[in-house]
């Protein structure tokens, strides 16, 4: 059926068929939709969601965050089983202690896999759309991290660019053109018309594993590729990475082996779990985040239930960070942010720098060309350290503010 629709009505024509929240057709319900709630401890963060069973019964106000999972890997050379996840974390998951405050968290379900690949990406499309589109957030387990493509396709409608942020030992784009695998999905998003991706980064690549020419390539489209080994000397350093990002796409596969065994393309080097769930905290903490994807996860792999609990952890931490927002992202009016302004002597120009009073973040301005407001202006206030500040007070031009520059002109 859902192929069926796909190729009769076209994405302009669903958007109208279906309202933005009419998605059950491509759910179906987890066995935990069908627990029962007596057998499940009450300070358990079961009894914290919301199951989605249809639009007939569901209540969408209050929904903040939408999770559900995606049976889909058959674009995984080396890592088959990995879109049976979803069940496997939620037995860890839902045994957690309940967050402080009220998540809005819901469990949609299950997307099953379509006919074809793109029957699969069609159904997360339109799930992610219809949500982003009411402001809840979709946290997606796959599968395989092919599936972020689907995920960035959702942003086509929204008509502005976006930022995506992934967190991987490889950067995953195709040496060839007709490699359809979940190792080559970016060539799919950057040569994607139209093109709405303003910056992409990637956060923990490992040297040995990265094609050379891959990093020049990066580099070339004024693109952000940090090392495993930079992140890891200064994990603070990368939260406005992830602050600035619109989308983030974790590759499981970046923890090491010996902390998360449960993935076909395992490292003996990669982040600990702890960092791992350090960063998904800085991401759910973002205003700016609107979706974030888990991918990789193969229980088949796993060993006594490690990597499903580190990943129920992660996937926990996060929502603790999107709990703690504060709302700061600075807006048109920045009367409320503490200013500072830095005359760079030698070339002239001025950089500014503001501070939020209610967290202690930082963002700097960069200018954009006249005329382009709309286009940009999501992207000219960059979040950064105060090192950054620190660095333009020593007569040095920050590099987050040279390579955004660079884009905006």
């Amino acid at each position: 059926m859902l192929k069926c629709l796909a190729r009769h009505f076209s994405t302009d024509v669903l958007g109208h068929y279906f309202s933005p929240m009419d998605i059950s057709i491509f759910l179906k319900r987890s066995a935990w939709h069908e627990k029962d709630e007596n057998t499940v401890p009450p300070s358990a963060l079961f009894h914290d969601v919301t199951f989605y069973r249809g639009e007939e019964d569901f209540d969408w106000n209050g929904v903040k965050l939408a999770f559900f999972n995606v049976l889909e890997d058959r674009n995984s050379n080396y890592n088959k089983g990995c879109g049976e996840a979803g069940d496997t974390l939620r037995d860890k998951l839902y045994y957690l202690t309940k967050w402080d405050l009220p998540s809005g968290w819901a469990d949609l379900g299950v997307v099953e896999p379509g006919e074809t690949v793109e029957d699969t990406y069609f159904a997360v499309r339109s799930i992610c759309e219809g949500l982003i589109k009411k402001q809840i957030v979709p946290v997606i387990v796959g599968g395989s991290q092919d599936i972020t493509y689907a995920n960035y396709l959702a942003y086509e409608k929204l008509e502005q660019t976006i930022n995506l942020v992934t967190i991987d030992a490889r950067l995953d784009f195709a040496t060839s053109h007709d490699d359809q695998s979940s190792q080559g999905y970016l060539n799919k998003i950057v040569l994607h018309r139209p093109n709405y991706l303003f910056n992409y980064s990637n956060l923990g690549h490992q040297r040995y594993l990265t094609d050379p020419d891959l990093l020049t390539l990066v580099k070339k489209m004024y693109f952000d590729a940090t090392r495993l080994g930079e992140v890891q000397g200064n994990l603070k350093g990368i939260e406005p990475v992830i602050r600035n990002a619109d989308m983030i796409s974790i590759d499981l596969s970046s923890i090491r082996q010996s902390e998360f065994p449960g993935v076909g393309t395992a490292s003996p080097n990669g982040f600990f779990g702890n960092e791992m769930a350090q960063m998904a905290r800085y991401a759910g903490m973002s205003d700016k985040l609107t979706s974030i994807g888990f991918y990789e996860f193969n229980p088949s792999l796993d060993r006594d239930g490690q990597s499903a609990n580190m990943l129920a952890q992660i996937i926990w931490c996060f929502v603790e960070g999107f709990l703690q927002r504060k709302g700061d992202f600075p807006k048109a009016d920045y009367s409320e942010y503490i200013q500072y302004s830095v005359l760079l002597d030698e070339s002239g120009d001025t950089l500014v720098f503001y501070k939020s009073p209610m967290s202690g973040r930082w963002w700097m301005d960069v200018p954009y060309p006249a005329g382009s407001t709309e286009k940009y202006e999501r992207h000219h206030l960059v979040p950064c350290t105060y090192e950054d500040y620190e660095l333009a007070l020593e007569q040095e031009m920050p590099d987050r503010w040279w390579r955004t520059f660079q884009k905006l002109i």
